[in-house]
């Protein structure tokens, strides 16, 4: 037998991907602490810590609207099962966190969906699990987006997702020329 037939078998990793976006980081800058597109191991009991607070916070945003810990991160296994995910917790008392469409007050959480939009003030993040079997840590890998993860009109968090008809106009443009819809039979 060879060392290679000897070996032990690898397991994947979780990776949690999160793409930031904030309007004013080319001016500010307050991603410059930020390790990106390097992917860094947490261990599994440790809560990755988002915030302004550099002695507290692994992840520090240099911005004073951001609170000194303004969020948390926890890797955990779901009960009776093997799958492994994220919970989001809200570590800010003055600013509400919005994981998708659910508003979290100070102390709120939740689990983390497989792919979501969280948002704070101007914040924009992108999550993104990547599935992994290691149960001893997990990797974040940071990404920054140049374009805004939202469009800003429909700020502050995730786009309506309405359905449009095949005919590719859409219900709210009747609505905003003050007129309803018709049905039409298609013979017509």
């Amino acid at each position: 037998m060879t060392s290679f037939e000897e070996a032990e078998t690898e397991e994947t990793v979780t990776c949690l991907h999160l793409t930031f976006y904030h309007p004013c980081q080319d001016e500010k800058m307050m991603f410059r602490c930020l390790n990106f597109c390097k992917r860094e191991q947490v261990r599994a009991d440790e809560a990755a810590k988002f915030g302004r607070d550099s002695s507290v916070c692994r992840y520090h945003l240099m911005d004073t609207r951001v609170s000194r810990i303004q969020f948390a991160l926890q890797f955990f296994r779901k009960l009776h099962t093997s799958e492994y995910c994220f919970e989001i917790k809200n570590l800010s008392k003055k600013t509400k966190l919005t994981v998708n469409q659910t508003e979290l007050g100070y102390l709120n959480k939740i689990d983390l969906p497989w792919k979501c939009i969280i948002c704070f003030g101007d914040y924009q993040i992108l999550a993104e699990i990547q599935e992994g079997e290691s149960m001893d840590y997990f990797e974040i890998n940071l990404h920054l987006a140049e374009a805004p993860i939202l469009q800003e009109r429909c700020l502050p968090c995730l786009p309506s997702l309405q359905p449009v008809p095949e005919n590719g106009i859409s219900p709210s443009f009747f609505l905003s020329q003050g007129k309803s819809p018709t049905e039409i039979d298609e013979n017509e």
